[in-house]
């Protein structure tokens, strides 16, 4: 089991107490805790809770070194179970993906449901709850919580550590091209204490999602099985719409002293908002979620396209990016 953080204080704690108190494995066990230059004490915590601790020395520390380190670290096991600091494992869940692994010998991954500890704790943390919602079944990627088969991580030569985030689903790119299979399975995973309670939180981490977007597709643009190619043009398309039209509506709505141009981006805004959150309706019941969410899947295609174009800056002046940090 390869835990990964950075300066996640009390989660911390309660991830590897969590972990400790999963329900038996079938055979011998080792947790490895790798810091990525914490400042709060979680390694000395962790080597207090009895777990392995791998510091790393890195300028550009990234989940992907972090993840790399510890299952290279650890002893031969057959099986790596990675998991976030800020999770907590459900104590059946590792058992439940060894056996669904067992059962499908052509799966290399095996991941399941996570979701917020605390939905209510904002409306950034609500809406980003449903964004871990997927439907069961054969996948195209994983996140950072996933059981996988070792001989599979080492043919595939682990995470690419050039990735700031994005690493999990670039992995799975290459498995499956290797012939493998990856699963999500219908059973609770670990829970997620995103701890995101302002618009800043909420901007940088978009920020973020959009540096590894531009990044993965370009890295994969011109292959025969192109990954986010789509996604990335998708949201340059929306990213610029949603960043002008509200711009080009002030100098209308002032050249014509009315407030309609105003009105109309509103009246769009709120249309396409209620389409997005009508096809969320099967991930909840609650309106005032689906509202949020509906807005949020529009208006966050902004600081998604302004990380993009922050990859490409970097990129053209020759730039190395270290984490994009929203905590």
């Amino acid at each position: 089991m390869v835990v990964i953080g950075r300066n996640e204080g009390e989660r911390l704690a309660r991830c590897l107490a969590s972990a400790i108190s999963m329900r038996p494995w079938p055979g011998p066990m080792e947790m490895v805790y790798v810091d990525s230059g914490s400042s709060d004490g979680s390694p000395e915590a962790a080597t207090a809770a009895g777990v392995r601790v791998i510091r790393l020395n890195s300028n550009h520390p990234t989940a992907a070194l972090g993840r790399n380190a510890g299952w290279r670290a650890a002893g031969n096991a057959d099986f790596i179970l990675f998991l976030d600091g800020d999770t907590l494992l459900d104590p059946d869940f590792p058992g439940a993906a060894l056996a669904a692994m067992q059962a499908n010998p052509d799966v290399a991954a095996v991941w399941g449901h996570r979701r917020e500890i605390n939905p209510a704790q904002s409306i950034y943390t609500r809406v980003f709850d449903l964004d871990w919602i997927y439907p069961p079944g054969n996948s195209a990627f994983c996140g950072g919580d996933v059981l996988m088969r070792r001989d599979v991580l080492e043919s595939a030569g682990g995470y690419d550590e050039e990735l700031i985030a994005g690493e999990e689903p670039e992995l799975c790119r290459r498995m499956c091209a290797g012939g493998w299979r990856i699963l999500h399975i219908d059973h609770a995973m670990t829970g997620h204490d995103l701890g995101m309670t302002s618009f800043r939180q909420y901007w940088m981490r978009s920020k973020r999602t959009g540096y590894a977007l531009a990044k993965v597709s370009a890295r994969f643009r011109h292959t025969q099985e192109p990954l986010w190619r789509e996604e990335s043009r998708n949201n340059l398309v929306r990213g610029f719409f949603w960043l002008l039209s509200p711009l080009a509506s002030l100098p209308i709505a002032a050249a014509l002293r009315s407030t309609w141009p105003i009105g109309l981006w509103l009246a769009g805004l709120a249309l396409a908002a209620a389409r997005s959150a009508w096809r969320a309706r099967w991930k909840t019941r609650s309106l005032w979620t689906l509202a949020l969410y509906g807005v949020h899947s529009h208006l966050q295609q902004i600081p998604i396209l302004l990380g993009q174009l922050r990859y490409w800056l970097d990129r053209y002046r020759g730039l190395r990016r270290g984490l994009i940090e929203y905590r």
